[in-house]
């Protein structure tokens, strides 16, 4: 893949934290996961006064894609203004291993910081139904 198809999904997932809707942490993250046509779906984390209920910015972009119909993935930009860069959650995690055997997961902070790693290497042996 083309490094301008990398900049369009890190500059997608940066873009998307200005949605975010996060008034009790102000943690603000975007994420923006790329399918395998090369279109690409955003999202942002969603709080609730019912913390539990909040919604993080990788679930938001993996839902909107698959309620579009979407079931492959390739990579998926997650942005928070963090050193160490933020990860996926554990609940990310499992979701995004429901659509990807492997994912590369591209962590960013608006300071240009970069880094990629593979969802096998963060959820080694994820859960996995019998009839897949």
């Amino acid at each position: 893949m083309s490094d301008s198809r990398l900049d369009r999904l890190v500059q997608a997932a940066l873009d998307s934290r200005k949605s975010a809707y996060a008034p009790f942490s102000k943690f603000l993250v975007g994420a923006a996961i790329e399918d395998a046509q090369g279109r690409i779906h955003t999202g942002c984390n969603i709080e609730n006064a019912s913390y539990g209920l909040t919604v993080c910015a990788e679930r938001t972009a993996v839902l909107k894609a698959v309620s579009e119909g979407v079931r492959e993935f390739v990579r998926i930009a997650v942005a928070a203004e963090t050193d160490p860069l933020t990860p996926p959650c554990g609940a990310c995690r499992q979701v995004l291993a429901e659509f990807c055997d492997d994912l590369e997961i591209v962590m960013v902070n608006p300071a240009g910081k970069t880094e990629s790693v593979r969802l096998k290497d963060l959820l080694p042996r994820a859960f996995r139904a019998s009839f897949r």
